[in-house]
């Protein structure tokens, strides 16, 4: 049944982010950036705890649980985090609360494209700055005008990390603008720009629950920065929805908090896979990035990478390919355990001959 063409004038319209494939069978998926190790021990032990006569009750709309443990692994205030389902909850949040100029926000053109999807869908006006021929974001294109900055540190899908010097100086051109550097993958990168937030009032940094501590399927992001930042965040939030993160996924995110010692010994193992990939994807004649994420972006010159990716899917490996101009070129590899990543340079080696 069609629709009357007078009612889509007034409905909003936007081209959707595409999220990664979720097959529903046992495939080797290195695809979304997902952990391969199950989350910190508490995390099940709390699971199996849990009193189910909670959830006729409505979660702290606070999130105070979850807060106070963020703010006691980082060092900061309760009033300097916020939570919220996922990163991609609390970034665009971010875009509704801070980027209301009519200038246009700054964001590179080869990035998470979730980006691009808020932007227009808040119908914020934006500007895309060109990465350089090595996949770098060029900070004096960060020097113009502008409504707001936001950027991934390291950038997906490049893998780049850049070091704090380099936020910094962004920063100190920018002071009269919100400056978002989201984290996702920082944790196998290096320094965290957390390190500059009582430096920067215009500094919001943001991080997930999604990679680090897996914990993809429990959906749990969080902001820290400034207080007065936090409290217009909260505002927003109160005005959109109270109750964000369900009772499992705040006693749940504060158990995985608690954890120090399980955090950084997943973080290790991957960051070792990773750099064992890195020599076998050279090995077998892949250029990439000096990759800092749990994924490498990696690309063949004799090869295709689309006719790739499909034969690795059929052969139930999954790994992300995108047809835009400047990386079509590319695969995007999650980092897995040793065995799914022996099982594609298995095959890997095997299509090269």
């Amino acid at each position: 049944m069609g629709i009357n063409a007078n009612l889509l004038k007034n409905i909003r319209k936007v081209e959707p982010y595409v999220p990664g494939e979720q097959p529903q069978r046992k495939v080797i998926k290195l695809n979304t950036n997902e952990n391969p190790y199950p989350p910190a021990p508490g995390v099940k032990k709390v699971l199996e705890q849990f009193q189910t006569d909670m959830l006729r009750l409505y979660p702290d709309p606070t999130a105070e649980i979850l807060t106070e443990a963020l703010a006691g692994f980082y060092g900061v205030d309760k009033e300097q985090v916020f939570t919220g389902v996922g990163s991609d909850d609390v970034l665009s949040l971010c875009f509704l609360t801070f980027f209301n100029s009519d200038k246009p926000i700054l964001f590179p053109d080869i990035t998470y494209s979730f980006y691009k999807v808020w932007a227009q869908l808040y119908r914020i006006p934006y500007v895309c700055p060109k990465l350089n021929e090595d996949f770098r974001i060029v900070r004096e294109d960060y020097y113009q005008e502008n409504g707001g900055i936001i950027f991934p540190n390291p950038n997906a899908p490049t893998s780049i990390y850049e070091e704090l010097e380099f936020v910094e100086d962004i920063l100190d051109h920018n002071k009269e603008s919100v400056v978002i550097v989201d984290e996702a993958y920082v944790d196998f990168a290096g320094r965290s720009a957390l390190e500059l937030i009582e430096k920067y009032d215009n500094l919001l940094v943001v991080q997930t629950f999604s990679k680090a501590r897996s914990m993809a399927g429990m959906r749990i992001g969080y902001a820290i920065g400034n207080r007065a930042l936090i409290r217009c965040l909260n505002d927003v939030k109160y005005s959109f929805n109270s109750y964000t993160l369900n009772q499992t996924a705040l006693i749940c995110g504060a158990e995985a908090v608690r954890d120090k010692a399980y955090f950084e010994k997943n973080i290790s193992k991957i960051i070792k896979t990773r750099e064992m990939a890195k020599e076998k994807l050279a090995g077998l004649g892949f250029v990439f990035p000096d990759a800092k994420a749990n994924f490498i972006f990696a690309a063949h010159p004799k090869y295709s990478a689309q006719e790739m990716y499909l034969a690795l899917k059929k052969a139930d490996i999954y790994v992300r390919h995108w047809d835009g101009e400047r990386i079509r070129d590319y695969l995007r590899i999650t980092i897995g355990t040793e065995e799914e990543m022996r099982i594609l340079f298995d095959f890997l080696q095997q299509y090269i001959k």
